[in-house]
């Protein structure tokens, strides 16, 4: 027979767990300082070109020097609406299209090539074409982002929905229940953790795609930013965008790890 877990052994596995988590988030903490730290050191005694390569404290005064006015915010809050709108639809089409590839075979067979062809075309070869098809506007980069990830996000979930385990379908079809009753019982919820999984990784494309489309077709958001300040020799703007970028992907990533452990308390 097994050992009996005792109140005192569930305690010792809580607190060692507790005591990894804080081990894990301190030397995180510790590597954040020390890059940055090592970072502005090189700059100071000339071990990188501090013009080029900028540096935290320049940074920092960047950063400060766009706040008059809410320049940088407005920025952010561009790029932020851009990626939310771009995911949203990415998560919406990646399942609409899925669930309709897994109920009609003849639909997917017919598809898959296409899809796997489109999914492994660079994104950026396009955006030229939606910049004439759509204009130098948000339109193209909304799109230009759901190009980057809806095709992925639409195999993955096929995938997994046609491999979902057939003793369960089989088990729904005996007790009478229909195809819908299969999807809406088995397939989807099954497949919770591919889904999850792709939206933590669409959010990080779309941010990409965003930036992408910024490059190319925008007059504000943080990929402007970095454009603009390339363009004009501002190259603590381009650093600062990105740092900004960085920090942003993190949060967003950490959204949605948030959003799936709410959800699961609620099983």
């Amino acid at each position: 027979m097994g050992k009996a877990i005792t109140p005192m052994t569930q305690a010792n596995f809580i607190r060692r767990f507790r005591r990894r988590k804080h081990f894990v988030t301190l030397w995180r903490v510790l590597i954040f300082i020390m890059i940055f730290a090592l970072w502005e050191i090189a700059a100071r005694t000339g071990l990188i070109d501090p013009f080029i390569f900028s540096s935290p404290t320049r940074i920092v005064k960047a950063f400060i020097s766009l706040m008059p006015g809410g320049a940088v915010f407005m920025h952010m809050g561009i790029t932020l609406l851009e990626t939310f709108i771009s995911f949203v639809l990415v998560f919406v089409l990646g399942i609409a299209v899925a669930v309709i590839l897994w109920w009609n075979r003849q639909i997917s067979d017919i598809l898959e090539p296409y899809l796997v062809s489109l999914n492994s075309l660079p994104k950026t070869a396009l955006a030229p074409i939606l910049i004439v098809w759509l204009g130098n506007n948000m339109k193209t980069i909304v799109v230009c982002a759901i190009l980057l990830a809806v095709f992925g996000t639409i195999i993955n979930l096929y995938a997994g929905f046609a491999t979902t385990d057939p003793d369960k379908i089989l088990l729904i079809r005996t007790l009478g229940g229909k195809k819908r009753d299969i999807l809406t019982k088995v397939v989807i919820p099954e497949n919770f953790p591919t889904l999850i999984g792709s939206m933590k990784v669409n959010i990080g494309l779309c941010l990409v795609g965003v930036i992408i489309g910024e490059f190319l077709a925008a007059n504000a958001g943080l990929g402007y930013l970095i454009i603009y300040g390339s363009q004009v020799f501002k190259l603590d703007w381009v650093m600062m965008s990105i740092i900004i970028l960085c920090i942003v992907a993190a949060l967003l990533y950490k959204i949605v790890d948030l959003a799936e452990k709410a959800y699961l308390k609620t099983l």
